[in-house]
């Protein structure tokens, strides 16, 4: 009896874990893609202001770096 609901609750997790992590993975493509888009943007702002095209690649770079930081974390937070 014991193994039995311990058995038919972990099944019942499958469906919540498997809608966890799609979610996480929409997540993750979603917001590369308005990264890019964000910092393809605001490099567009900077070069239309007089700034130099590298400079402007070089300050969008912090949008991609706070990405990664932000990814990271949350894998550190999954595993702890």
């Amino acid at each position: 009896m014991r193994k039995t609901r311990t058995t038919l609750s972990l099944l019942s997790i499958f469906p919540h874990l498997a809608r966890l992590l799609g979610s996480l993975f929409y997540l993750w493509l979603t917001l590369d893609w308005k990264v890019r888009k964000t910092r393809r943007a605001f490099e567009k702002e900077l070069i239309k202001q007089g700034m130099s095209k590298e400079d402007a690649k070089r300050l969008s770079a912090q949008y991609t770096i706070l990405r990664n930081n932000l990814m990271s974390g949350l894998i550190r937070s999954m595993r702890s």
